[in-house]
């Protein structure tokens, strides 16, 4: 991250609002805005798969579910924040789980830079996928986009879903309306 560059960028945007970028709740904007870019888009160029790195094995092969994982992320298209909760569910192949934790932490990798639900649905499978050689995965994904409620359409409470589906919950139809039963009924 060039900190210098979105000092520079942040004092541009308000002198081009018209504001005073001199004026005293100003002064340090800039360099406020440059350090919450470093941690809200802490995730860039750095891969989801890569915080599955720990791995248990179990006597079974039940499906794994952990629901209302928080997230928030960044538009890319307007910058503004989008948020909400992620719901992971996954079926183990030869008893291989991760720890439940692991996976939250793929879901702050992945949403940690200017993003897209769609593709933030898609990494966060495809990452579960390659790392846990599971029998099938579903993300299904719940959340509010800034874009939409606060600006252009205005919409409060709007919510956006997603899902993407792996393996036997994309053959499996039953297990697939398991999974999608325990996310909306627990």
């Amino acid at each position: 991250m060039d900190k210098k560059k979105i000092m520079d960028g942040v004092k541009l945007i308000l002198e081009g609002m018209g504001e005073d970028i001199n004026r005293e709740g100003l002064i340090d904007t800039p360099d406020r805005v440059a350090r919450m870019f470093g941690e809200i888009c802490g995730g860039l160029h750095k891969d989801p798969a890569d915080e599955i790195s720990v791995f248990f094995h179990v006597e079974h092969n039940d499906m794994v579910l952990v629901k209302d994982i928080q997230f928030y992320s960044l538009c890319e298209h307007h910058l503004l924040p989008f948020y909400g909760k992620v719901h992971i569910a996954y079926i183990p192949e030869d008893g291989k789980v991760t720890g439940l934790s692991k996976l939250a932490r793929v879901v702050d990798v992945a949403s940690k830079k200017p993003q897209l639900q769609e593709r933030l649905n898609s990494e966060i499978v495809e990452a579960l996928m390659s790392k846990l050689s599971a029998k099938g995965v579903l993300v299904v994904i719940e959340a509010e986009h800034m874009c939409m409620t606060m600006r252009g359409i205005q919409k409060t409470g709007s919510k956006t879903i997603t899902s993407g589906v792996r393996g036997i919950f994309r053959t499996n139809l039953a297990t697939r309306e398991e999974g999608l039963s325990l996310i909306k009924h627990m």
